[in-house]
């Protein structure tokens, strides 16, 4: 059973995850899916992020997928990704979409993953109207693709700080202003690298994108 880890259940998640369970359910493709988020849902960010009600994002956006996706597995985690749970939440083997809004957690997931023997990491994030997404492959030890943190010295030694750590206030207060269709962007391309590595055509590990553009380009970046 293919296990996927879902991190950061916001404006990125809720655009990706209907879709990709979509196809699991119609590809008969046995899958269970962790979605993991310690933030909850506040009405101020409906003009991007889908929620059925209040609650934590995980748990109210797991529900709602089991409803409609009676063939996959689903379980929530409502908590931010740590250096204290990291080695339980993201296991060798797992397929993870990371979709957090600050370097630090991209940071922490990438040091993570660097020492697990088998991981497939897919990392998505945006400023307004551009973004990036990030291809780190490891297979029996080896980095086939570089870590998030190999090429940019802000994931490497981030500003910001983990979500884990601040105030509801500082929460807030840190958070940037996002736009929907760029958000939508990410997820596509985040879907479209998933399906190229499903193929085995995977000959890219990151690519940029600019929605005023209209673009987006993949870049190959030796290990």
């Amino acid at each position: 059973m293919l296990e996927i880890k879902a991190i950061g259940i916001g404006g990125i998640g809720c655009a990706l995850l209907p879709f990709l369970c979509r196809f699991l359910q119609y590809a008969n493709e046995p899958a269970r899916l962790t979605l993991i988020d310690g933030d909850r849902f506040e009405r101020s960010n409906a003009a991007r992020q889908a929620f059925s009600r209040l609650g934590n994002k995980a748990e109210v956006k797991a529900l709602e997928l089991a409803q409609e996706f009676e063939a996959l597995a689903f379980r929530s985690a409502p908590e931010y990704v740590t250096e204290d749970n990291a080695a339980r939440l993201i296991l060798p083997g797992d397929l993870v979409f990371l979709m957090v809004d600050n370097h630090a957690s991209r940071g922490l997931v990438s040091r993570h993953a660097a020492n697990l023997a088998d991981l497939t990491l897919i990392s998505g994030g945006n400023d307004y109207e551009d973004g990036n997404v990030q291809i780190y492959v490891r297979k029996q030890g080896q980095d086939l693709t570089p870590a998030l943190t190999r090429y940019h010295p802000e994931i490497a030694a981030p500003q910001d700080q983990n979500p884990a750590t601040m105030s509801c206030e500082e929460l807030m207060a840190a958070g940037a202003p996002q736009l929907l269709f760029t958000n939508l962007m990410v997820a596509s391309l985040m879907l479209n690298a998933f399906y190229a590595l499903r193929q085995g055509q995977m000959n890219y590990s990151e690519v940029y994108l600019d929605i005023l553009q209209n673009v987006s380009r993949a870049v190959a970046r030796p290990v």
